[in-house]
């Protein structure tokens, strides 16, 4: 008797012969962002913390400028509007109760149950046990499923050739990308660059799993929220006075 297969099982089972058109410059190779020193384990979840009350409009802006700087996006020639790498953006929201407008950085929310994982036909996006959720370029056919997938608009498409490109952050044409939470510092012990670039309370950085880091004492004594909290994505980035 034939198997029935549905629309996903039919693309994984073709995906093997679907060619990627990534290309990346000359000696740099794509990653799989597996950290080597120290193995990846869901005992720490990463997170992050962002208080629009103390966050100006500059801040948001640094925040912008430094992700850019870290990982070699935005600098693209041709590109614009929805062709533009958009990592992490400056939005704003409007209490409609109020009226009060509020700037805030919109990056990749590294869910807990990623929608753009779940479509995903090759596995190329991905959650790492400890909560960071990324896209291996090896395995992206750019079928952009993830981008409509993602209720944050957090990911974009590479549509040119690219040059210039960070060692540590390849990028490659024809696939999909979104914030990595700078998980090349992370696996260092370090900060994410935008994260770093505001040196404040109003980003904090840690492990939601560690009931003494930092952001956890203070998202204890704090109300936060999720952005779209009504998908129960239960995301790693919190956000307060919104």
């Amino acid at each position: 008797m034939s198997k029935k297969l549905n629309r996903r099982d039919f693309i994984k089972s073709t995906g093997v012969a679907t060619a990627s058109v990534a290309t990346i410059a000359s000696g740099i190779s794509l990653t799989t962002f597996a950290a080597d020193e120290n193995p990846v384990t869901n005992e720490k979840r990463w997170g992050m913390l962002i208080d629009t009350n103390k966050l100006t409009e500059t801040n948001i802006d640094d925040m912008v400028f430094a992700c850019q700087e870290e990982n070699g996006w935005g600098f693209e020639e041709h590109s614009t509007g929805d062709q533009k790498a958009n990592w992490i953006r400056k939005v704003k929201v409007k209490d409609k109760a109020t009226g009060k407008i509020d700037a805030l950085p919109m990056m990749c929310q590294h869910c807990d149950e990623p929608p753009c994982v779940d479509v995903c036909p090759t596995n190329a996006s991905m959650k790492r046990e400890d909560g960071i959720v990324l896209v291996d370029r090896h395995l992206c056919i750019g079928c952009r499923y993830c981008m409509m997938a993602c209720p944050y608009d957090s990911r974009s498409f590479v549509h040119e050739d690219l040059s210039n490109q960070k060692e540590h952050m390849p990028r490659g044409k024809g696939t999909v990308e979104s914030c990595t939470m700078c998980v090349h510092r992370v696996d260092k012990g370090e900060m994410p660059a935008c994260a770093e670039a505001v040196n404040s309370d109003a980003v904090i950085f840690g492990d939601l799993y560690d009931a003494n880091s930092k952001i956890n004492r203070v998202l204890k004594k704090v109300q936060s929220t999720q952005i779209r909290a009504d998908l129960n994505l239960n995301t790693g980035v919190r956000y307060s006075g919104i």
